[in-house]
């Protein structure tokens, strides 16, 4: 693709963007939150993280491989705990399981 197709694609894809985006404000007062359906998207939502993460966990790629599993858990472990104990703060939360699993690794990994 050259470069002159590329930016008239460009207003293509913002208009398509913003369509949607215009669509989601339209009818977004006519949806009800604790409906069956968002109750069911929220399930999958939650649903898609926990497998996600176990991959990572369980099954990591990449440099995260290279990591002793005990790391992997205990960052997880202390990530829970923070976030559990400050009132399910999921931000804090994960910034202290990323912190343990840097500490973790930095002082015992064997490489």
């Amino acid at each position: 693709m050259s470069e002159t197709a590329a930016w008239a694609a460009l207003p293509a894809a913002v208009a398509v963007t913003f369509l949607w985006r215009a669509l989601g404000v339209a009818i977004s007062g006519r949806i009800n939150p604790d409906s069956d359906v968002f109750l069911w998207v929220k399930c999958v939502a939650y649903a898609m993280l926990a497998g996600l993460v176990s991959r990572m966990l369980f099954l990591p790629s990449g440099a995260l491989a290279t990591s002793e599993i005990w790391i992997r858990l205990v960052a997880i472990g202390v990530g829970l705990a923070i976030c559990f104990a400050l009132r399910r703060n999921l931000l804090i939360g994960v910034l202290a399981g990323v912190a343990a699993f840097l500490a973790l690794q930095y002082f015992f990994a064997s490489d």
